[in-house]
């Protein structure tokens, strides 16, 4: 097929929205348009998600929409939902293909090879076409930014997992843990003109080591800001989970990073309803959070995942207990970000505003990860201001003053 337009919907983490971004690049070179997802692309793909619930359902519906816009287009799905389920999503309607790990690269080939008839109108269309090999195939470490598509870019730096988590199914829909080497990352940042800042998106307790956070501490391009996934605060549910570290080592690194980094700002993932997780276990978890100095919590409802451990261990926890643990946590998330906030009122920093709108006013973020509020001036979208911090609003945003369109 010789598509003259291309579409792109991306579904999960920041490592589907570099990946799509360097599909998009492979038809770019091809020739191929890149147009919106509304403008009626002659080929669609979807970058799918399986880490959280409902990847079927989101997965269909955005097929749906893409055939709204263009009836006769040719949709392909790739990532780690194509990978885990390719013959089930083959079966939906409207899907023309479906790339797993070790194919998704060679999409623009694959399907610049592949002969399509257009779907006859009133008929069904035939099956969608497989090209998934086992896992163990995907081996190459392929890079990956998306460079110049908004104010993040996000530059990847490794794929895949050798960790065997009870709950994950990243093993299994990315593979073996791989990446390029220090010098070519050197050689991919060094492309990126004019970037003033660097965030580490995430990194395991475990192997988040005193040299890194020292030299976050002694950057002024890495900001003093980490992602620290927990899952929990009970070393019985982390021994469950097949978690590489405990409690302790936990708040050794949070300490650690506060002692070089005082106005660090810290997220932290966590998982509630794990099976085997007892009202004891729970507010372990809540209390150990309560007590560390972290800044916001990432909330997530344990949800089955198929060809993982934990669906298999005892003390099924309720949905609704489930939804009940999720409120609170995400309660103290609150608590715990307005606190941090608070704390840095009369603060003067910088603020790096990104292009989202709401209700006149532009939003942005100063190194330690506070989100700000101001003024809509769209002189300010992808600039960095210097400015002083006043108090937290009625949205949990952080208001400033001392620059001219600030009101």
């Amino acid at each position: 097929m010789t598509p003259q337009t291309v579409a792109f919907y991306t579904l999960g983490c920041k490592l589907n929205f570099s990946e799509t971004s360097a599909l998009g690049r492979q038809f770019e070179e091809r020739g191929v348009r890149r147009v919106e997802f509304e403008q009626g692309a002659d080929l669609y793909v979807v970058n799918t998600c399986s880490v959280t619930d409902h990847a079927d359902r989101k997965c269909r519906k955005v097929v749906q929409q893409a055939l709204k816009y263009n009836p006769q287009a040719f949709v392909a799905i790739v990532g780690c939902y194509a990978q885990l389920k390719p013959q089930e999503i083959a079966t939906i309607p409207g899907v023309g293909a479906v790339l797993g790990a070790a194919e998704k690269f060679r999409l623009a080939e694959i399907l610049t090879e592949l002969e399509v008839e257009a779907p006859a109108v009133g008929r069904p269309r035939a099956a969608g076409r497989v090209f998934a090999s086992p896992i163990s195939e995907a081996t190459e470490f392929h890079p990956a930014q998306s460079l110049g598509e908004r104010t993040r870019t996000f530059l990847k730096v490794q794929d895949g997992c050798d960790y065997s988590c009870s709950f994950c199914t990243i093993p299994l829909a990315r593979g073996a843990s791989r990446s390029g080497s220090v010098a070519q990352l050197a050689q991919a940042l060094n492309k990126v003109e004019g970037m003033r800042r660097f965030r580490i998106s995430s990194c395991e307790p475990n192997l988040l080591t005193d040299e890194v956070i020292q030299m976050v501490a002694a950057s002024w391009r890495f900001m003093p800001h980490f992602h620290l996934p927990l899952q929990s605060g009970s070393d019985k549910i982390l021994g469950l989970m097949r978690r590489r570290y405990r409690r302790a080592l936990y708040a050794d690194r949070v300490a650690r990073i506060k002692e070089l980094m005082p106005h660090a700002g810290i997220g932290v993932d966590v998982i509630v309803g794990f099976p085997g997780e007892t009202h004891e276990d729970f507010l372990e978890t809540y209390q150990f959070l309560n007590e560390l100095p972290i800044s916001y919590l990432h909330v997530f409802p344990y949800s089955e995942r198929a060809n993982t451990l934990a669906p298999s261990l005892p003390g099924r926890v309720p949905e609704r207990v489930r939804t009940e643990r999720t409120t609170q946590l995400r309660s103290l998330s609150e608590k715990k970000k307005r606190a941090f906030y608070e704390q840095h009122a009369g603060f003067e920093t910088e603020v790096l505003f990104e292009d989202d709108v709401t209700d006149g006013r532009v939003e942005g973020y100063t190194p330690n990860y506070i989100r700000v509020a101001a003024k809509y001036d769209p002189l300010l979208v992808g600039e960095i201001r210097p400015l002083r911090l006043t108090q937290v609003n009625a949205l949990g945003l952080m208001e400033a003053e001392e620059v001219g369109i600030f009101a």
